[in-house]
């Protein structure tokens, strides 16, 4: 995977123990997804994915008919174990307005 003005750019095969290594748009490092680009730059889709999955099943364990009482104990929930997974590794990555925007869309 490349960075830079030549991410585009073909590139010899690189050998490693006779095992050739692939080139490739993104990738995983902990935890955070890279993407191949002209800046460097993060892919929260993932994230997002994640997000929504834990939502729905922390919604679909309480349902609809919350009581005013269960209400703050689901919020709480939801900021605890779901904004996690969320905001994982956004510290490590330039956010430009689009995904700041896709953030806010979310919450």
């Amino acid at each position: 995977m490349r960075f830079g003005s030549r991410y585009t750019s073909s590139c010899g095969n690189v050998v490693i123990a006779e095992s050739p290594i692939n080139w490739v748009t993104s990738a995983r490092y902990l935890g955070v997804y890279l993407e191949s680009s002209v800046r460097f730059k993060c892919s929260f889709a993932n994230n997002k994915a994640k997000f929504f999955k834990a939502f729905n099943n922390i919604f679909g364990k309480v349902g609809r008919n919350a009581s005013e009482d269960r209400e703050e104990v689901l919020f709480a929930l939801i900021e605890t174990k779901c904004l996690p997974i969320l905001f994982y590794g956004v510290e490590a990555c330039p956010t430009n307005s689009s995904v700041r925007q896709s953030f806010e869309f979310i919450l």
